[in-house]
């Protein structure tokens, strides 16, 4: 036999022996020639043997539960056996004794609850769980999806582009998730990276027919994947695009473009595909014999099958890639490589009998550099001919010693495996004789025997008190207060109370003849005396009869019992950890240690059986901590956030497949090197040339998409200065019109076009020019900075109360136009008519401005109500709370007091003179106007984000869910940038989170309430809420990780799951099964949304009203949300 035809015997059988494993696995038939028949009918096809395995078993009659159950445990002997003692005690049900029955159900509990410790999870959670899984991979099937989603990219190429050498993601082209799970782990293999960049397709491909080379589709498959790496090395996008790699792939799996691949078929064929590349590009090149190849040295081990089978030994060497392992039944992932290297009944092969036990052992011969390790956390479900996800923790180390399962150590290994499997039955037996501590009784209640001495001894302390005599029961009544009831006669205990009761009422010297007469009376209902405790009753559980000497003995046998109870506890404890500390020490002798693998990736999952979400965890060793790459997302992370993502029982999601590569190989993550400078080679120097030219023509179309969009973002702020010229040149001619005629102006009617940059926002008035005397602006520098420390004699409030001087004040209808700010101002200007009078315009200034400052400085500093927010009034406050400069504070004063609105009589007139005569003093150097821009920008900011939460919550007070959602979720987001540069920039976070939770809860309960009516246009409508508001809203929920959030989210998927255990037509199982993977998706990624919608503008009044009214209704929000 030559060399290739024993390498492809060899792929042949390898491939055939991984098929077999995986349908084992999958269906749960173990009989290995109906699986070897189901290969055949299928040829080779996975799906198409699933299929024929599962009509096959539905033919045979169904057994009943209790065969079923029976069966199944059978099934998992030896997975169970491994690393935990069998329980021996079986309590026969079947004969009359009450006794077994009792402890069997008391052994059903301490299981179901030992269970729950042990995973969080409920048998009844579990079993919700399977039916929920199996419901939607029944209808799974017949899904056919109207449409793909997909993340729409920004139309802004900046949000696009790369920051510096940040990792690149990949784009999800519909349920890809996870294809970039896999190849980011690969492709941060550097020696990988490497292999496959400089990949070159063997020359003989070219020149075979055309029919063939649909044969080879994995050499265009390698072609894009270089494409796509190149693209990963050297582009400036922030991800990139790779439907044409994912296509090639799903042509291979026959698949539609919305099915979900499991992650190990995925791995399976992109490695078979990559040895195939590579096996052809290795016996073209090669020069000797045997041809290398770098996929099967990179992935691909050996491990020896030592083993007897009916009595004969035997020894075989095996090839494997991917190992996979049992995840049901055990704590950590070194429990699971002991059960996988151990099959079946294995005592014969250590024994010298001769026996007829059948079982092997693996030992691992050659491991890989790259080991991955699947784990099976799908598993078929006989009865219900489905899978089912398991959720069970399951814990792995970031630095993994393989030593004890290496053929070389093959004895030392049995010597220690012999001692834990003895350390493991003590343990048992210690752990038994502990549980008789802490659970004692024979009941289906038990309690730890000390805590039961405790109550005992209580008990025995306590002293007989009984209550007072109640001096308002008739003395017709019956003790006790049940009239209308014959009593029996008193016992001896409720005698010893009798000296009370003879004193308690006439009826004590009644003798008996009339005490029947008493009984035949009409009872006399007495509602407030009839239901009380009986006289005698203690107040307390005590003992009626106990002398000193008796209690004096017992406290003593008590104290004694319970010192020893706890001293026997504590040993038991001690020594089951002391048993548990050599278990855990028992291979951490340098001897065992020699074969070390670090965790390099950790492919998690994140839903069901047959929906959910795929991302990946990977180490950067350079920057030495763990990388979260999450579709286009690729972000920081921790190994904390990792373990909680990765080890299961937490929120549906658990790693299934880890990474691991071997520690004393650096060249598996070490960069390459330029073999004549010595520098390393980073980006596009790592690319050969034809991919060098493959990634710098994309980087020109990006460049090229970028300076297309300054371009047009040049026109449109062309455009902007236009329209605002034009709008400057109107205002200038209405303003020398009405100059000619000044009349008192309302501040609606003067606003200025609130998009203009150079002006002054819509909440003031924009300064006129004027020619009267300039005066040194110092002096308004120091009466702005007194004002903050000077005291006025009376209050803010007396201010505001203050009236104006009876000179020309104003007309009733502009009093009612007046901002807060021109209230204020004028006020300010009103105190100050004397300093006027005496002393001029320019004392006055001083004077007002002084107290309007004071005034409004106060009012940052007062603690108030979110319904009085003076915020909302007065930009000031605003400025001052966030700690404006002083220089932006000193020009919005002086602009409010430069408003011509206050031109009500000479004495405003000229103080508005001075202001504006100050304000033309201002320099350009000596306020940056870009900077007082930024300021009153966020205040504009900050107005839209409350009329956008005022808007939401009107809405959702009148129960209009759909127009408040998205208001609320558009007032959030804002909400969320303001508070990230100030805490007083926003409003309170709780308090929008909170609605914007309870919003989706109400559409999400509509939505389920028009589903379960079962009309097709009310189906279609709550359908409808689902699909465009609030799936869409999920990821929201889900990005920042709050408590309350997640569990709104669960809530919300669980009333839609809860449907699948139900009968319904099958229009409406379709349309569920459609539906349910699109709400179960757990990605983070925000895909296309709704425009925020149009809001009205308020004047600074209307606003302040409105929102102090809504604020006001929410008085009955509970106090956490508020």
């Amino acid at each position: 036999m030559t060399v290739e035809q024993n390498v492809l015997q060899q792929h042949s059988q390898k491939h055939q022996q991984t098929l077999l494993n995986q349908l084992r696995e999958v269906t749960g038939t173990t009989d290995v020639q109906l699986l070897q028949q189901a290969l055949q009918v299928s040829n080779g096809d996975l799906a198409e043997a699933v299929a024929f395995l599962t009509e096959k078993n539905a033919k045979v009659p169904q057994q009943d539960e209790t065969t079923y159950y029976q069966t199944s445990q059978v099934a998992s002997d030896r997975y169970i056996s491994v690393g935990s003692q069998a329980d021996t005690n079986v309590i026969d049900l079947t004969g009359d004794d009450k006794d077994d029955l009792q402890r069997a159900i008391a052994l059903s509990l301490e299981e179901s609850n030992r269970a729950f410790r042990e995973t969080g999870i409920t048998d009844e959670e579990q079993a919700i769980s399977r039916v929920l899984e199996a419901s939607i991979a029944e209808n799974k099937a017949s899904l056919k999806r109207t449409h793909t989603e997909v993340w729409s990219d920004s139309p802004n190429p900046y949000d696009r582009k790369r920051i510096d050498t940040c990792p690149v993601g990949l784009k999800n082209v519909g349920n890809t998730c996870w294809f970039s799970a896999v190849i980011q782990s690969l492709f941060n293999l550097l020696e990988f990276q490497r292999l496959v960049l400089n990949y070159s397709p063997p020359a003989q491909v070219h020149d075979l027919p055309r029919n063939q080379k649909q044969e080879h589709r994995n050499l265009p498959f390698m072609q894009e994947l270089r494409n796509l790496f190149s693209l990963m090395v050297g582009s400036k996008r922030k991800y990139v695009d790779p439907s044409r790699a994912v296509e090639i792939l799903k042509d291979a799996f026959k698949s539609s473009e919305s099915q979900q691949q499991d992650v190990s078929e995925f791995t399976h064929k992109l490695l078979d595909w990559l040895e195939d590349a590579f096996q052809m590009k290795a016996e073209e090149d090669r020069e000797g014999e045997k041809p290398k190849n770098p996929m099967v040295e990179l992935f691909y081990g050996r491990f020896l099958a030592v083993g007897v089978l009916e009595g004969k030994k035997f020894e075989n060497t095996e090839m494997f890639g991917q190992y996979p392992l049992q995840v049901n039944g055990f704590k950590d992932l070194h429990e699971c490589l002991e059960a996988a290297m151990i099959e079946g009944e294995i005592e014969s092969l250590h024994s010298a009998e001769n026996s007829a036990r059948s079982g092997q052992e693996h030992w691992f011969t050659e491991l890989p550099p790259v080991l991955t390790f699947e784990l099976s956390r799908f598993e078929f479900n006989q009865a219900l001919g489905r899978p089912e996800k398991i959720h069970n923790k399951l814990e792995f180390p970031s630095m993994l010693y393989m030593d004890r399962y290496m053929d070389r150590n093959r004895e030392i290994t049995r010597i220690k495996r012999e001692e834990i499997r003895r350390l493991k039955e003590h343990l048992t037996l210690l752990q038994q004789r502990l549980e008789r501590y802490l659970s004692y009784g024979s009941g289906p209640k038990r309690f730890p025997l000390a805590d039961v001495l405790q109550y005992a001894m209580e008990f025995a302390s306590s002293k007989p008190v009984c209550t007072s005599p109640v001096e308002d029961i008739d003395s017709s009544a019956p003790p006790g207060g049940t009239t209308g009831q014959l009593l029996p006669p008193p016992s001896t205990a409720e005698q010893d109370c009798s000296p009370a009761m003879e004193t308690s009422g006439p009826a004590s010297g009644l003798s008996a003849g009339p005490a029947v007469a008493q009984q035949q009376r009409v009872p006399i209902h007495k509602p407030f005396t009839q239901s009380r405790l009986p006289p005698d009753l203690p107040m307390h559980p005590a003992p009626r009869h106990i002398t000193e000497e008796e209690l004096r003995v017992l406290e003593g046998c008590l104290h004694r019992w319970r010192s020893e109870v706890e001293n026997d506890t504590r040993d038991l404890q001690g020594s089951i950890n002391r048993i548990h500390r050599t278990i855990d020490l028992m291979y951490s002798d340098k001897s065992m240690m020699q074969v070390p693998y670090r965790l390099h990736a950790v492919l998690v999952h994140e839903g069901q059986a047959n929906a959910g979400h795929y991302w990946a965890y990977i180490y950067d060793p350079h920057q030495r901590c763990w990388m979260k790459y999450n579709d286009i997302s690729v972000t920081k992370s921790s190994w904390e956030e990792l373990v909680r993502d990765s080890f299961g029982g937490y929120r549906n999601a658990s790693a299934y497949c880890l990474m691991y590569i071997n520690d004393k190989k650096p060249f598996l993550i070490e960069e390459e090197f330029d073999k004549e400078t010595g520098q390393i080679l980073s980006g596009m120097d790592k690319l050969p040339p034809d991919l060098k030219q493959y990634v710098k023509e994309d980087n020109e179309l990006f460049c090229k998409e970028i300076e297309e969009w300054d371009a047009l973002q040049a026109r449109k702020a062309q455009q902007e200065k236009l329209a605002l010229a034009t709008a400057a040149a109107s205002a200038a001619a209405s303003t020398s019109t009405s100059s000619s005629s000044p009349q008192p102006m309302s501040i609606e009617s003067s606003l200025p076009d609130n998009t203009a940059p150079q002006q002054d926002p819509e909440y003031m008035e924009q300064p006129s020019p004027t020619n009267d005397s300039k005066h040194l602006q110092e002096d308004t520098e120091r009466a702005i900075s007194r004002a903050a420390a000077e005291q006025e004699e009376r209050s803010p409030e007396a201010l505001l109360n203050a009236s104006l001087p009876p000179p020309s004040s104003p007309q009733p209808e502009v009093q009612a136009m007046m901002t807060p700010n021109m209230q204020g101002i004028i006020m300010a200007i009103g105190k100050s008519s004397s300093v006027y009078e005496t002393n001029g315009p320019e004392a006055a200034f001083f004077k007002a401005i002084k107290l309007e400052y004071a005034r409004l400085l106060r009012f940052a500093q007062e603690d108030t109500p979110p319904e009085n927010d003076y915020r909302l009034q007065h930009i000031i406050v605003y400025f001052i709370q966030n700690q404006a400069p002083k220089k932006i504070l000193e020009r919005t004063l002086l602009t409010q007091f430069a408003d011509r609105n206050l031109a009500f009589d000479e004495r405003c007139k000229s103080i508005m003179n001075v202001a504006r005569a100050k304000l033309d003093l201002i320099k350009p150097d000596e306020v940056n106007m870009d900077e007082y821009e930024m300021w009153h920008q966020t205040y504009r900011n900050f107005r839209e984000t409350t009329i956008f939460m005022m808007s939401g919550l009107e809405h959702f007070q009148k129960s209009n869910y759909m127009e408040a959602l998205m208001y609320l979720i558009y007032s959030y987001q804002y909400n969320k940038e303001l508070l990230s540069k100030g805490l007083y920039r926003g409003h309170d976070e709780e308090i929008l989170g909170y609605y914007r939770r309870e919003c989706l809860l109400k559409l999400n309960e509509q939505a389920a309430t028009m589903f379960e009516s079962g009309e097709e246009a009310e189906v279609s409508t709550g359908l409808g809420i689902m699909n465009e508001l609030v799936v869409p809203c999920i990821p929201l929920l889900l990005i920042h990780d709050t408590e309350r959030d997640l569990l709104a989210v669960e809530d919300m998927r669980n009333r839609w799951c809860s449907y699948l255990g139900q009968e319904m037509e099958s229009n409406l199982q379709e349309k569920l099964t459609d539906f349910l993977p699109k709400l179960l998706d757990c990605s983070t990624e925000i895909k296309s949304f709704h425009d925020p919608p149009k809001v009205p503008a308020y004047s600074t009044l209307e606003l302040s009203e409105r929102f102090s009214r809504v604020m006001a209704a929410l008085g009955r929000v509970p106090t956490k949300a508020r």
